[in-house]
């Protein structure tokens, strides 16, 4: 889509196919990450969960101070999820073949090893002709190293800012805890006016 100006121009496809409307995150923070099943990395399934969870994240109150904080009692070191604050993963089997299971199959993967509560959309391709529109205009908004705009491996992470503009990016090595500061500091700044965010579509 070469008339994108932000991440909410455009619908990638969840697992069964349908348009997923990343308008629906307008003034939230985002972190996009390719995954992977069978990677080196697919560990880091479980510090994604944490960060989207709060283990990670000490402003998850302080940045949504309108929220009710649900009981942690019983786990104390876990906070609420902020509802301003979305994971989004993009199963990907471009890199060694690492994520060959149909979307189904990738779902419960994540879901019973790792716990993962966050969105995992359909499988997706983010190098090449068949790029995801969505990840094509995330790599030039944000370029590597060098200027060089592929992706290199699975797990590497963007961050979107409020204002649906790519804000950081991050190689695969990166562990999730280390966006931690980045992460707040974007979720420290005001959504702006009229950008309110809806209940987050959820992936048939």
């Amino acid at each position: 889509m070469s008339s994108a100006t932000s991440f909410y121009d455009f619908k990638p496809s969840d697992k069964g196919g349908k348009p997923y409307p990343l308008a629906n995150f307008k003034g939230k923070v985002v972190l996009v990450v390719n995954t992977a099943s069978k990677c080196g990395f697919t560990p880091q399934f479980g510090g994604l969960e944490n960060l989207y969870k709060g283990t990670y994240n000490h402003l998850l109150l302080d940045s949504y101070t309108h929220s009710q904080p649900t009981d942690t009692s019983s786990c104390p070191d876990v906070k609420p999820q902020n509802p301003d604050f979305e994971i989004i993963g993009f199963p990907c089997n471009q890199f060694g073949s690492q994520d060959p299971g149909n979307n189904d199959e990738i779902e419960q993967f994540c879901q019973v090893n790792y716990g993962v509560s966050f969105p995992i959309l359909g499988k997706t391709e983010v190098n090449g002709d068949k790029v995801e529109p969505v990840y094509e205009w995330m790599k030039k908004s944000k370029p590597g190293i060098m200027g060089l705009t592929r992706i290199k491996w699975n797990f590497e992470k963007f961050l979107i800012g409020r204002d649906g503009q790519v804000v950081g990016r991050w190689a695969s090595t990166a562990k999730p805890e280390s966006l931690k500061s980045a992460i707040e500091a974007e979720l420290a700044k005001k959504p702006a006016t009229g950008t309110a965010s809806a209940d987050k579509p959820k992936p048939t």
